[in-house]
């Protein structure tokens, strides 16, 4: 036995795959590969299995301390779902949450959903409408220049809509700063839009009847969902699916066997336990992905330190319905930076889904900080909550206090695909190819939505799966 080590396995075919962290990514690719037939582990840190996914009941409602619902943008997502047990629980978003909200000049203004309430919204000035008229006749950026998001709107679309409607937008995925994200990297069926159509309102019309093909819907059309017991029910499902899922394991180490195997070391109430296996897969962010990864790929490490990830803190508020003077029949709200407000955005999460507030009350969740705002999500709770009141009182007519509210921090909260993303991402793959067997699943690698992840622990379970069953010579 090695020194200091208790519970050794010694075993090299113990399992098939180790999956380190039990988020969204981690889990789905886990379950995955049990459906496979293949012996997996996850191992994580945290004292239960979801990641930023969780869900809390107070006073008879029903809130998440992350993601508060998910876009249905493929089937992959349904066949989860259905794996997993509860296709019974999941709940559609209300009718009245495809409208959405963004502030203009102190005020919520419903964001326009057809050619006519586009030609009558506030949110667009009659020049900045007028314009839009051009983009089919501005040329494309040449395939290999990479560009920022912020310079990609204004040279297409203008300056107003940056300011009114992608960056808000901007803010509500990924909490970042539109000068800094990558346009292939962050929105990569924008950047394949304006290069294979020349204009993205020409690429929006013909790519819709591609995407009927494919059986796959845009994210600015797809039908938000979440579960009657909020997003946790689906992460504790696969928990359950996966079976073997250990908690309150922090993983100290990775290395590899002359055989090609690995050894995961962590460490679980106070002992140091070990785990063998033919392949894995870190499903953790960027900076704990990188430590680990450090003495088998240290090219990759190097690329995924550098990932930023800003704070973002959620304020849950609920109030009684009658103090409260907005009818908050949508969405909810985003704030666009040019309006200087405290808040990224706030959702109306009771009107959002029922069951999220008893009746007579209404929940809001807010969301401070994100590349625009970093201080305010570290402010002590008093201020932090004064500023969110402070909004709720200007922007929704809020006459009388919160009758409670519920901080999250999350200090590292959102990867950002910032320039040069795709560039570390292809050192990732690299180092892949270089270990076999080694992989990288979670939201720093094609896309941060949880549907994102979903469709991405898919590929990796299907590739992994696949290798797995290939004969050693064939690999």
């Amino acid at each position: 036995m090695t020194p200091g080590i208790k519970n050794m396995d010694t075993s090299p075919a113990a399992l098939d795959v180790i999956v380190v962290g039990a988020g969204v990514s981690g889990l789905a690719t886990a379950f995955g590969l049990a459906r496979r037939g293949l012996r997996v582990e996850v191992l994580d840190a945290a004292a239960k299995p979801g990641g930023v996914i969780g869900t809390v009941r107070r006073d008879g409602a029903l809130y998440e301390t992350g993601p508060n619902s998910a876009l249905d943008t493929t089937p992959l997502i349904g066949e989860l779902i259905e794996a997993a047990g509860v296709a019974s629980e999941r709940l559609p978003a209300s009718e009245i949450a495809s409208t959405r909200f963004v502030v203009k000049d102190g005020r919520p203004v419903a964001l326009p959903m057809s050619p006519g309430a586009f030609l009558a919204t506030p949110l667009f000035s009659p020049l900045a409408k007028a314009r839009l008229a051009l983009e089919p006749f501005i040329r494309r950026q040449p395939a290999d220049e990479e560009e920022a998001i912020a310079h990609f709107v204004k040279r297409r679309l203008g300056r107003e809509f940056l300011d009114y409607a992608i960056e808000p937008f901007v803010a509500g995925i990924y909490a970042g700063d539109p000068d800094r994200l990558s346009v292939p990297a962050a929105f990569p069926k924008l950047h394949a839009l304006e290069q294979r159509y020349g204009s993205l309102i020409v690429g929006a019309i013909l790519g819709a009847r591609e995407r009927r093909k494919r059986a796959e819907t845009a994210k600015n059309t797809a039908k938000s969902f979440s579960f009657r017991g909020g997003m946790q029910v689906l992460t504790d499902a696969l928990a359950r699916g996966v079976g073997r899922v250990t908690q309150g394991a922090k993983v100290v180490s990775l290395s590899r066997l002359a055989d090609g195997s690995f050894v995961v070391v962590h460490d679980r109430d106070g002992e140091t336990l070990t785990r063998h296996a033919r392949a894995v897969v870190l499903s953790v962010p960027a900076p704990e992905a990188a430590r680990l990864a450090y003495p088998l790929a240290p090219e990759a490490t190097r690329a995924l330190q550098e990932i930023q990830y800003p704070p973002v803190t959620i304020v849950v508020s609920a109030y009684r319905r009658e103090d409260v003077t907005h009818d908050l029949g949508g969405f909810g709200f985003l704030a666009p930076r040019v309006e200087g407000r405290a808040v990224l955005g706030t959702l109306f999460s009771s009107s959002m889904f029922e069951g999220r507030a008893p009746e007579g009350q209404v929940l809001l969740t807010n969301f401070v900080g994100g590349r625009r705002n970093p201080g305010l999500a570290s402010a002590e709770d008093g201020e932090l909550l004064e500023k969110v009141a402070a909004e709720h009182r200007a922007l929704l007519g809020a006459r009388a206090p919160a009758l409670w509210n519920e901080i999250t921090r999350w200090p590292r909260a959102i990867p950002q695909y910032e320039m040069g993303h795709l560039g570390r991402i292809a050192r990732v793959a690299e180092a892949e190819k270089a270990v076999p067997g080694l992989r990288f699943c979670a939201n720093y690698r094609g896309g941060v939505s949880v549907g994102d992840c979903i469709a991405n622990a898919h590929a990796t379970a299907e590739s992994l799966g696949a290798w797995l069953r290939a004969p050693v010579v064939a690999r």
